[in-house]
Formats: structure tokens, sequence, C-alpha cells
């Protein structure tokens, strides 16, 4: 038994009894790791992403201290509004994707399932009621979420909302771009910050949200010349750090913090060595546990992720001098917003210009979106000739892991590219 099971051990001996004792735990875990990602962290690990890690953990560390200023959102919620009222923001994916870190996410899960949640239902959203309905999490001051890209999103909000009596706005997303659209969505935004205001006894500072929406411009300008770089650049990663992008791109995108990054990161990868082993883009969530795909994806100097779709959501310049109709705008026009073909052309038009060597797309455990639209982007990729990777399994139920067939699959996979065969 290693040390992270034996921790998960503790965390679910004290729940079922003494939940507050276990929320203390896991609280007392997140310092340990602030000051390891802090002072500890490993040196091979570029400062970028050293710096990314410590200051993911310390916002969660905080949300979990100080609920009364948490909101809970889902990645493509308007984070920018919420980032004016000085809250911290927590999603399913972050906190279900750290719980499984500790190696407590079977008992959240069988917790949830065990109250009635479905089965089938997506690991992070029972993850992450179960966390919530077990009493061990506290509940938020608020939560915000939107209809894109997942209907169970909106199941497990509701659920959530009206079991702990949570102020929760449900943003409703129009499929196709309009005027009329736009306006639809603005007016809820409208509505979204009378009800933020009332909640936190504060008012919107406009100018404040247009300053982050040109933070977040020059951020996103950032890593498109990154990804660009990336090609002959070595600059190593982890699967856990590639999942740390979410914060960077989706929870606190517009902050000083994160504009910090991109340009740290944008610095080193500059500076860095030519890299002449295999690029990877990759797409979807990344089991980060998987021993197979540590192997070859955490610091190996022969393979490295190249990018992830996660990150390029949406890529056009925001109009900071009109925030609301930008961020309409933004979700709107998402790539997860829709038909599964325009998450599909966008992949296609990134995989020609920054020209990885091939693509995994990673089908996860009850994801009907990943999964459903794999066949869609199987022909895209066949139309310019990309090598593709259709993986299942699950992003943080290690019981859903098929590592057997995974090693399989991908060894053969990236020999079949370094010797350069068709698909």
């Amino acid at each position: 038994m290693n040390i992270v099971q034996a921790y998960g051990n503790i965390v679910k001996k004290y729940a079922p009894e003494h939940p507050r004792t276990a929320l203390h735990i896991i609280q007392f875990g997140f310092m340990l790791e602030k000051f390891r990602s802090g002072h500890l962290a490993n040196k091979d690990i570029p400062a970028a992403y050293r710096y990314l890690n410590h200051y993911a953990v310390d916002e969660v560390q905080s949300a979990l201290r100080h609920p009364k200023r948490t909101v809970w959102a889902n990645l493509f919620a308007p984070v920018e509004i919420l980032q004016c009222f000085d809250v911290h923001t927590l999603s399913i994916e972050c906190l279900s994707s750290f719980l499984s870190g500790m190696g407590t996410e079977d008992y959240f899960l069988d917790f949830a399932e065990n109250e009635g949640i479905a089965p089938t239902l997506c690991s992070y959203h029972k993850n992450f009621i179960g966390a919530i309905d077990s009493g061990i999490i506290p509940p938020a001051a608020f939560a915000v979420t939107t209809s894109i890209i997942c209907d169970g999103n909106l199941c497990t909000f509701r659920h959530l909302a009206d079991r702990h009596q949570i102020p929760t706005v449900l943003l409703d997303i129009p499929e196709q771009y309009s005027p009329e659209a736009e306006h639809y969505v603005v007016e809820q935004l409208q509505e979204l910050i009378a009800q933020l205001e009332q909640t936190f006894h504060k008012k919107l500072d406009y100018t404040r949200l247009s300053e982050s929406l040109r933070r977040e411009n020059e951020s996103k300008a950032c890593y498109a010349r990154i990804l660009k770089m990336m090609r002959t650049k070595a600059y190593p990663s982890t699967l856990t750090l590639q999942m740390y992008l979410l914060f960077a791109n989706h929870l606190n995108i517009g902050t000083p913090e994160i504009l910090r990054f991109y340009r740290q990161m944008e610095a080193e990868v500059a500076s860095a060595p030519d890299f002449h082993g295999t690029n990877i883009f990759w797409v979807h969530l990344l089991p980060w546990y998987q021993q197979t795909l540590k192997s070859y994806f955490n610091l190996n100097p022969d393979y490295q992720i190249q990018g992830i779709e996660m990150s390029l959501d949406y890529t056009a310049p925001l109009d900071a001098g009109h925030p609301l109709e930008a961020l309409a705008k933004k979700m709107i026009l998402n790539i997860y917003n829709g038909s599964y073909e325009r998450k599909a052309d966008l992949i296609q038009s990134v995989v020609r210009e920054i020209q990885p060597d091939g693509v995994i797309n990673f089908c996860h455990w009850g994801c009907k979106q990943s999964a459903g639209g794999a066949m869609i982007l199987k022909e895209k990729m066949q139309e310019i000739g990309m090598p593709l990777l259709i993986l299942d399994g699950d992003g943080m139920d290690r019981r859903n892991s098929h590592d057997g067939q995974i090693k399989t699959r991908v060894e053969a996979f990236l020999e079949m590219i370094q010797k350069g065969e068709s698909i």
C-alpha cells in the first residue's frame, strides 16, 4: 500500500460517522500538497508549470476553507464575471480530480449511487455529488452552470441546488449564433450579475471586467504562439499538469496570475532545447493515473503532449469594450456548444497548423459527447492523413480503467507513428 492509498483509507475511515474530521484530513492533505508544490517540486518540471500547480492547489484549498466566498461553476461558465466579486471558483471536474488524487473517489462514487444517482452518470459528477451529499465537502454560497456540452451537468447542479438550498443560475446557451441569441444570453448574464450582487453584497465593476477580458486575450495569444513552438521544442509536462491547464484556460482565465503563467511559459518554451521525439495532440480529458500513459507522457524526453483541444474551446479575441456581449458570443460559439462537427472542424484546423505526429481521443466513461463524436473526428483526421487513436476509459475512477487494453493499443499506435505507417 502506498502513501496515497493509506491517506485515502484514513479519510474513508472517518467519512461515514465523522464527516467534519474527514474534511479536516482532506484540508490537511491540500496544505501538504501546497507546501510540496511550493518548496519540494520536481525541478525537471518547468518553472511555469510549477507555478501553475502551486496556484491551483492554493485556489482549491481556499475554496474549501471559505465556502461562503466560493462559487461552484462548470468549465464553460462566465468566470470572468465571478472574478469581479473576489470569489473562489470551484468546478466539478476540478474537485473530483483532486479527490481521486487522494484515493477517495470510490467512497464518494458509491455514496452517490447508493442514494439513487444513476451508475451511468459521468464519474466526475457522481464523485462531486457524493462529496457534497455525504456532508464532507461544505456547500458553496452560489452556483452557476451552462447548457454547453453536458446534459448531465444541468441535472447535477439542479440536484445540488435543491438538496442544499444553494442559489443557482442555469445559463441556457443557444446552439447557433445570431444577434437575437446574443441578446438572449446577455439578458441572462445581467440576471446572473444581479443575483451575484445580492448574494455577495457587492456591485459589479465593469471596468474591472473589461480588464479581465484584455488579460484573457493576451493569455490566449501567448498560448497560440506556444502551440506552434511546441512542434520543435522540448517542454516536459505530465498528464496531471496538462489537466492543471484547465485552471489556466477556464476557471481562472483573465486573472493576473494566469497571464503571468502564460508569459512565463512562452518565454521558457522559446528558450527550450529542440525536440526530436513524438508529439501528440490530445482530445478531451486525461486519465492522469493510468500507468502506461504516465510512462509515455510524464517527463518522457521521447514523447510529449503538444496541446489539448480543451484549451482551445474559444480562440477569438473578446471585445473588452462590450464585455457582456463578448462573453455571450464566447459561450454561443464555443466548440462544445451545438453539434460535434464544430469541435471536429476546430481540431482538424489546429492539427493542420501545429502538425503533431498523432492524435489521441480519450472517450471518458459517461460522457456521451466524447464517445458519440469519435467517428466524426476519425473522418476528419482521415481527410488530412493524421493518425488517430480512440481510447475508452475513465478520467478519474480507477475501477473503470482497462490498463491492459490501453497499454496494448497505445504502444501499437506509437510504434505505427514511429514507423511512418499509414492509418
